[in-house]
């Protein structure tokens, strides 16, 4: 019989947060968190991580288990979350994954194979180095030369999933984009719902501005700046998160502080049509439009209804 598994996810910004606690409370779930700046301590206000008082005594996991210097990335995310489940089931609770990381969330999903020989470490070190000499637009092009769908789908000041693709490539002579389409088409070794939360653009874009301005309110630079302090720098997987990049360049007098504001809400806005179209493409899932519930009682109620007719609750 297929392990329970309940999936909540959309755009920054929709809502996941305050959905995923109202429905763990009511399934007796635990919150399993599918984000990669969550996933660090420190990075508190930019990443809109739920504070310990806001979790309704609720468990969470997957936050703050990694320092900022650590590297983090899909693989280890699955590792690490799969051991999260055992425990979860164990304890006779449901595993509620949240969060707005569409990769990981395939990668839990479908148990996404990520099996790597030894020699993949040798070319991963070769464009990594490229990477460095030639810059990250020159890397995705060569990638693009190879792999068009995976360009397509991976923004090029994501190096490390452009040397994941290149490696990869060069490794088995496949495109990663069809290993990883293959993979999807596994059926899941859950019995799952798989909702994403959606808001029409301009709504979805106007509570986006409105989270970057509190959150600059509640003290994101202070964070970064500590941060900055503590060592972090712009090469480190952490400091690539929405507002961590932009204003450590300003801190690092790149640009003025108007103008990182600016480029915060323009990529996160740039971002979440990226999510949406991500998400536009999976197959087996519920699209929840939240402007259509009159209240949230009318789509709590619509989501658990969903979860008994997929066999993920009684």
């Amino acid at each position: 019989m297929k392990q329970p598994l309940v999936i909540l996810t959309g755009p920054t910004a929709v809502g996941k947060t305050e959905t995923s606690l109202r429905i763990a409370e009511k399934i007796r779930a635990e919150i399993l968190s599918a984000d990669s700046m969550q996933v660090y301590k420190g990075l508190d206000i930019g990443s809109a991580k739920i504070r310990p008082e806001e979790q309704n005594g609720i468990r969470h996991h997957l936050i703050d288990v990694l320092d900022p210097w650590e590297d983090f990335n899909v693989v280890r995310f699955q590792q690490m979350a799969k051991k999260a489940m055992k425990e979860i089931w164990r304890r006779g609770h449901i595993p509620l994954v949240t969060g707005g990381t569409g990769f990981y969330i395939q990668a839990i999903l479908y148990d996404i194979d990520f099996t790597e020989t030894e020699a993949g470490a040798s070319f991963r070190k070769k464009w990594e180095r490229m990477a460095d000499e030639k810059g990250a637009l020159w890397l995705h092009d060569r990638l693009r030369e190879v792999d068009r769908e995976s360009a397509e789908a991976i923004h090029p000041h994501n190096i490390k999933r452009v040397v994941r693709a290149l490696e990869f490539f060069e490794q088995t002579g496949e495109k990663i984009s069809r290993h990883n389409e293959t993979e999807r088409q596994k059926a899941s070794p859950y019995a799952f719902s798989y909702f994403v939360l959606t808001r029409p653009r301009e709504e979805l874009y106007r509570r986006i501005d409105l989270r970057v301005d509190q959150m600059m309110e509640q003290g994101l630079l202070e964070e970064v700046r500590k941060l900055k302090e503590q060592g972090c720098r712009r090469g480190f997987t952490s400091m690539q998160g929405l507002g961590y990049k932009e204003l450590l360049a300003y801190l690092d007098g790149a640009f003025s502080l108007e103008e990182a504001v600016y480029r915060i809400k323009r990529d996160t806005r740039h971002f979440a049509k990226r999510q949406l179209t991500w998400f536009s493409r999976e197959r087996e899932v519920t699209r929840v439009d939240m402007d259509a519930f009159s209240d949230i009682d009318s789509l709590d109620a619509f989501l658990l209804e969903e979860m008994k007719r997929k066999g993920c609750i009684e």
